[in-house]
């Protein structure tokens, strides 16, 4: 192994010249990998799918107490999801993919205004029985065919050298990144941690050993001196970050905002290789105004909240902005029944490194602040931050929290179809970022405004929507496209550029659109106070290791046990 464990049972960093081989190794397999056809590919992904399943107890444990979580707790089930079970999904998905040449058909192709959409989920009956009408859509960039798999019909005449940065919030996130290098742009990729979860290297080694055996991947450890020599090494030929805008304006254009300022100014990058990057959002919540029933109210309410706490709010898509109509009748009280909800999710650890220094800016700028519960020097508090003036520039709207903070807007509208519009606008123009928003809106409104609706869809500019579904599930269902609306460019970076997970190998996609029930039954498999959500995460990673009828009704069977009636 490149890079041994220390004494306490932490990878050793990575000194340069350890990279210099570790660079050089890769180098010289990158025209092998290009050259393994795609039964041998396959046989890959199946061997990590078991090595995947047999670390999934040791990948859960060790994201659970570097989090603060019981491994033995019902919440440890947010950690199996969000670990094992989604790369898994992702895995079997690109075998289904490769089994198809890299071509898989769509259930559906359409036209739109000229513009082609794929609906791709669901895509078999046991889609259909697991998330009850959910129906996904993947929208080409206008004027663009929905080509597939390129990569797959014509092969480069060199192969490529990937370094991928790796996120430190989720443990999915650097191995799935690290999958759609390989599989989708053809390349051996060389894997640097995040230092906050550095613990999960040796995991990943491990289930991924195939790919690091023969050469085609491998993982280093380091801080950012060691991702600035990595991003300038002559071996390195392309790069993948999912982090924040600084640093990636740190690699595309100085270590210094002095020297970032220059260099935009004359248009000249210090790093010229292609780069593609995933780099969070300001992410909205859109309530259409309507009238909503008792327990219409209740699980929305509940549902949002969801959004805010799911993995202590260190997610690039959890809830940060709520935008709601001034003249909504049921607006104070969604938003008591919101406050109540934050107020029963016990808080949880601020982990990540930075959240009570960016949750203190918060509360000098918003003295209308309300914290449900009580902090301390590691937990941040759930905090509702109501009536944040709608200007362009206004603090909430332009930096991302990352820790437990959602604002409110509200803005003035004849009806839903004006306040559709305005929504759509605003978010658009005065909101940071571009890589996922969630749209609330019930069913009557829907019938009674559906072209408003639709026009709010299509008008939308970010990667992933979800509506009346959290934006996450896009992310956690690796048949859509993952990244930002296209069009960011290196100096004004927002949200990144490109696009990952995307296992119908599309080359040309805008967004995905995925429309959920306004009320979602059983209880969903991403809410952390789902009652038996251990068990059924772990069924669920299962089933997808092996999807057969058996593993399939033991899911059937772990839902069940929260209905969610309401």
């Amino acid at each position: 192994m490149l890079n041994p464990l220390d004494g306490s049972g932490s990878p050793q960093l990575t000194s340069f010249e350890a990279a210099d081989a570790i660079a050089a190794h890769l180098a010289q397999r990158k025209d092998a990998w290009i050259k393994v056809d795609i039964s041998q590919r396959i046989h890959y992904l199946e061997q990590c799918i078991h090595q995947v399943m047999a670390v999934a107890d040791e990948w859960v444990t060790a994201a659970c107490q570097a989090k603060g979580i019981d491994p033995n707790s019902t919440l440890a089930g947010e950690e199996w999801y969000v670990g094992p079970a989604v790369v898994v999904y992702n895995l079997r998905l690109l075998i289904h993919a490769l089994r198809a040449n890299g071509k898989p058909r769509p259930p559906r192709l359409m036209t739109r205004n000229g513009q082609i959409v794929a609906q791709v989920f669901p895509a078999n009956l046991t889609d259909r029985l697991l998330l009850l009408g959910f129906v996904g859509e993947v929208w080409m960039v206008p004027g663009k065919p929905a080509t597939q798999g390129m990569v797959y019909r014509e092969k480069p005449a060199t192969g490529k050298v990937a370094l991928v940065l790796g996120a430190g919030n989720l443990g999915a996130i650097a191995p799935m990144d690290t999958l759609y290098q390989l599989f989708a742009h053809d390349t051996v990729v060389l894997l640097k941690m995040n230092p906050v979860n550095e613990y999960m290297g040796p995991i990943l080694a491990a289930a991924f050993e195939p790919l690091r055996r023969d050469g085609f991947l491998e993982i280093v450890y380091g801080g950012a001196d060691l991702g600035r020599y990595l991003c300038q090494h002559p071996q390195i030929d392309t790069i993948h970050i999912t982090g924040s805008q600084q640093t990636h304006d740190a690699i595309v254009w100085g270590a210094t905002p002095a020297e970032q300022v220059e260099r935009k100014a004359a248009h000249q990058p210090v790093n010229l290789k292609p780069i593609t990057s995933e780099l969070g959002c300001v992410t909205p919540v859109i309530v259409a105004p309507g009238c909503w029933s008792p327990a219409d109210l209740a699980f929305q309410a509940r549902h949002v909240a969801e959004m805010v706490v799911h993995n202590a709010s260190f997610n690039c898509c959890s809830a940060k902005l709520l935008v709601t109509a001034k003249r909504w009748a049921q607006r104070h009280e969604f938003l008591y029944l919101l406050q109540r909800e934050l107020s029963e999710i016990p808080p949880r650890e601020a982990y990540y490194p930075g959240a009570k220094q960016r949750y203190l800016k918060f509360l000098e700028r918003y003295p209308q602040a309300q914290p449900v519960n009580s902090g301390s020097d590691t937990i941040v508090p759930w905090t509702l931050i109501p009536d944040v003036p709608a200007e362009t520039g206004e603090y909430a709207l332009t930096q991302e929290a990352f820790c437990g903070v959602l604002a409110e807007v509200n803005l003035d509208a004849m009806d839903p179809g004006d306040f559709l519009e305005k929504a759509v606008a605003f978010v658009n123009q005065n909101v940071w970022g571009n890589l996922s928003c969630t749209l609330l809106v019930d069913p009557k409104t829907q019938r009674q405004w559906t072209s408003a609706l639709e026009a709010a869809i299509a008008n939308l500019q970010y990667g992933a929507i979800g509506v009346n579904v959290w934006s996450s599930i896009l992310f956690a269902i690796p048949i859509f496209p993952w990244g930002a609306y296209p069009g960011n460019s290196l100096d004004d970076i927002r949200s990144g550029q490109g696009m990952v997970h995307n296992t119908y190998l599309f080359e040309y996609p805008q967004k995905s659109v995925l429309r959920a029930p306004f009320r979602i039954i059983p209880t969903p498999i991403w809410f952390s106070r789902h009652r038996n959500l251990r068990q059924l995460t772990q069924r669920f990673a299962q089933f997808e290791a092996d999807p057969n009828p058996v593993n399939f009704l033991q899911v059937v069977l772990a839902a069940l046990q929260d209905p969610g009636l309401w």
